[in-house]
């Protein structure tokens, strides 16, 4: 039998290496022409080229996700060159008021599929005719754009959604206007450098689409319907679609407030009106969403790019346009791979299915729309859906994944590379042996930087040490041991924070000797948080080294602020030996702290739970917002970027505190640990805190049942029992849920919290006790509105202004 393993990252970047490749080669084949045509677009044909037989097995898969309500109806249609060899309409376009069956003339919400329609062909043109660069700066043509780190953002970038934008622009306040979403979009602050991640964003789209028509001096809307829509004889694909239209318009979903204005009462049913909220306040037309279309229309579209860029005589793009739009784009090393516009092999690719190679591309709609086409086989899938009708519900995505296998089984082979299937196989994993191992990505933690530098910055020093079992350097090595042994510094005392210099202890901490160096150990979580004049006599340089866990209550960062303000008093140096924040440095969520809870679970008023930055980062921060005054320098590590959890970093793995044992617990974390002073077991006194709770008032299937009815993203609850050992509810018997993290990218641990807490409030009014813990929390107000019955989805909601303002904040102090 083979064995198995994971990839080392330097092999990875081989196997992305020829993954690049093997795009390439397939995306020449768009520059092929292509064979004659063997049936004329929009005849069901029989050919001896395809095997239409294979065909049979749509029809059972698309009825039975119309039995499962995954949608109510769909159309498929499937090209082979210059034909349309399947094609068919299935269920009803809507469901309320009154069932209407589906047509193949049924027009559908595109969604996203605007961004490569539309907006993607809109800029490649520009770029054709030498008026837009894709390296062209985006604060050239948007005045202003360059504010809180933006400047070096392109029109690539845009592109590829590696601008470091956000998904989308906040929707919990009221605003309307499409000029208003563009001052929103000059006032937003990055959460990465350009190029340095992935994060699909409408922000970039709509973006785009506003220097479209700035560089043509055309409205965007008509830009497209003439001189894309019209030549190619797309007559029903369109932005604001008339009412004439509207009887042909598959319905999305009732108007919700975070998506007005809506058309009619508050719970009219979006028909004609764009579904996307961020379009809808836009007025209709945005570059991310907007456009109406059917699958016919989208057939040609699609042929259009597989003959070149060229349909019926007429050209929209060059050949060589289209080849570089589909030509992979994102960094070399990126695990994500898009074209411009298009996507390539990402999460997002399912509609690919398991059969078409690299170098097929395509994309999906949230409505539940997508196209996929092939440049090897000649191929094109159309797969129209309005998944979310009447409900919000439904999911196209393993459909629409299934019938581009069958496509791709019954179109004969255009000579995709072998490389191409073994890469896109095996790209996770690879047998033991058959990748050669090389050297992973290296990152230094600043114990490992300063250690490299043979503790220079020190020499001379009479050093205290703040830290604990973390502070160790890559090799394992303990940062105690290695500053004793250092002959060119002193070492003078040692400071431990919550948890002892050992990480072992869940109560407060004596002070004590070390049994090494006979050092005396000042515990700053015992008769004192900060540092006496006596802890710090003899000392000039104070060393802090500390693992924290990316959430605002977690102690070991306020301990830092702590001895950075008694420091400050006595002219003693402070430097910080940064460390990664374990779940990743730009996610930020949560309520901002309010400020009558600050304390040593909450050092800064205006951070979010969740906060995305290094201890180094924030003590920056610190010192600067808080007016300490230190005399600070911090040792920032190498190899780090933002994007990484502890697991990517290389770094050895030690429990942060008694139960912080495995990253998941960490990813949970700021969520889990908010709701903590509630009422309920948090997992402590078992094998896995903060990964289960649990209270012997809950009933387990109940409360699983109730949050995976929620649907939240990245996550799935199970109902178990457990008896905590210790801490609440210890020796009783509980029952409660597990959480089982399915997307931790997706995950946001802040909103699982507050889920908790609202279904445990509805489901058990009597017994739980939900404002104890608006310490650990954060907001008080916000506990309330749960308890009140508010959606915990619009509390979460509220929380945008806060994160906002703190991602403006932060900026000015990155590392990273």
């Amino acid at each position: 039998m083979r064995t198995f393993r994971r990839v080392t990252p330097h092999a990875e970047s081989l196997i992305m290496l020829a993954r690049r490749a093997a795009v390439l080669v397939l995306a020449a084949a768009v520059l092929m022409p292509p064979a004659p045509a063997v049936a004329q677009q929009g005849a069901a044909v029989a050919t001896t080229t395809v095997d239409t037989k294979r065909f049979d097995a749509v029809g059972p898969l698309v009825e039975q996700a119309i039995r499962e309500k995954k949608m109510p109806g769909a159309v498929v249609v499937i090209g082979q060159r210059d034909a349309v060899v399947f094609e068919r309409a299935f269920g009803n376009r809507a469901l309320v008021p009154a069932v209407e069956p589906m047509t193949i003339d049924t027009v559908f919400d595109a969604a996203s599929l605007t961004k490569v329609v539309a907006t993607t062909t809109a800029v490649m043109m520009l770029v054709e005719q030498g008026r837009l660069r894709l390296a062209d700066r985006v604060a050239s043509h948007i005045p202003g754009f360059e504010r809180y780190g933006k400047g070096d953002i392109t029109i690539r970038h845009l592109l590829v959604h590696t601008s470091g934008l956000r998904p989308d622009l906040d929707l919990n306040e009221e605003w309307q206007g499409a000029a208003t979403a563009i001052t929103r979009a000059i006032e937003e602050v990055p959460t990465s450098t350009p190029d340095a991640r992935f994060v699909y964003s409408d922000i970039n789209f709509f973006v785009l689409a506003h220097i479209v028509a700035t560089v043509s001096g055309e409205p965007f809307e008509r830009f497209v319907r003439e001189r894309i829509f019209a030549p190619l004889g797309m007559v029903d694909t369109m932005y604001l679609p008339p009412d004439a239209l509207k009887p042909r318009i598959a319905p999305t979903e009732p108007c919700t407030p975070l998506g007005w204005p809506c058309a009619g009462p508050n719970q009219a049913m979006l028909r004609g009106v764009v579904h996307d909220p961020t379009a809808r306040r836009m007025g209709g037309v945005a570059g991310h969403a907007g456009m109406f279309t059917t699958a016919r229309d989208l057939a040609r579209f699609a042929r259009m790019l597989l003959n070149g860029g060229t349909l019926d005589g007429v050209r929209i793009l060059a050949p060589m346009t289209v080849q570089r739009m589909i030509t992979p784009s994102t960094p070399p090393g990126m695990r994500q791979l898009r074209g411009l516009g298009w996507d390539i092999d990402t999460s997002y690719s399912s509609n690919r299915g398991d059969l078409f190679p690299l170098g097929s591309f395509g994309h999906t709609g949230f409505t539940g729309t997508s196209l996929w086409i092939d440049p090897a086989s000649q191929t094109f899938v159309v797969l129209m859906s309005n998944r979310v009708h009447p409900d919000g519900k439904g999911d196209a995505g393993p459909l629409r994944s299934r019938i581009a296998t069958i496509a791709a089984s019954a179109v004969p082979g255009g000579a995709p590379q072998p490389a191409a299937h073994a890469i896109a196989a095996g790209s996770q994993l690879a047998p033991a042996g058959d990748v050669a191992a090389g050297a992973p990505r290296v990152v230094m933690s600043g114990l490992d930087v300063l250690r490299a530098e043979g503790f220079a910055r020190l020499k001379g020093k009479r050093v205290g040490l703040v830290t604990n079992h973390t502070g160790l350097a890559r090799d394992g090595a303990a940062g105690i041991d290695l500053f004793f042994a250092h002959k060119d510094l002193a070492l003078v005392a040692l400071f431990s924070p919550e948890h002892g210099i050992r990480g072992i202890v869940d109560a407060e901490v004596p002070s004590a000797r070390d049994e090494k160096t006979g050092l005396l150990i000042h515990s700053l979580y015992g008769e004192t948080r900060r540092p006496t004049e006596a802890m710090l006599q003899g000392i000039d340089t104070m060393v802090i080294d500390l693992q924290d866990i990316g959430a605002r209550f977690y102690t070991y960062m306020t301990t830092m602020a702590y001895v950075m303000e008694e420091c400050a008093k006595r002219n003693i140096t402070v430097v910080v030996l940064d460390r990664p924040n374990p779940v990743n440095g730009w996610q930020i969520e949560g309520p901002v702290l309010d400020a009558d809870l600050t304390g040593f679970v909450g050092y800064a008023s205006s951070m979010p739970t969740r906060h995305g930055m290094t201890m180094g980062e924030l003590a920056r921060l610190f010192n600067a917002e808080r007016k300490i005054g230190a005399s600070l320098e911090v040792v920032a590590m190498r190899g780090y970027t933002r994007s990484d959890w502890f697991d990517e970093t290389g770094l050895p793995w030690v429990n942060f505190s008694p139960n912080m044992r495995n990253l998941h617990q960490a990813a949970l974390y700021p969520g889990i640990g908010g709701i903590e002073f509630s009422n309920i077991s948090v997992g402590r006194g078992t094998d896995t805190p903060f990964e289960q709770i649990g209270a012997p008032f809950i009933k387990g299937t109940q409360l699983a049942d109730a949050l995976n009815a929620r649907k939240l993203p990245g996550i799935r609850f199970y109902p178990v029992s457990f008896t905590p050992a210790s801490s609440v509810h210890a020796g009783t018997r509980c029952e409660g849920v597990f959480m089982v993290i399915t997307g931790r990218e997706a995950l946001r641990p802040v909103r699982v919290g507050l889920e908790i807490a609202a279904a445990l409030m509805r489901l058990y009014p009597d017994d739980y006790k939900l404002q104890r813990t608006a310490m650990l929390f954060g907001s008080a107000s916000a506990l309330a509105r749960v308890g009140a019955g508010e959606d915990p989805a619009a509390v979460a909601a509220s929380w945008a202004t806060g994160e906002a303002q703190w991602r403006l904040v932060r900026s000015k102090y990155l590392l990273y």
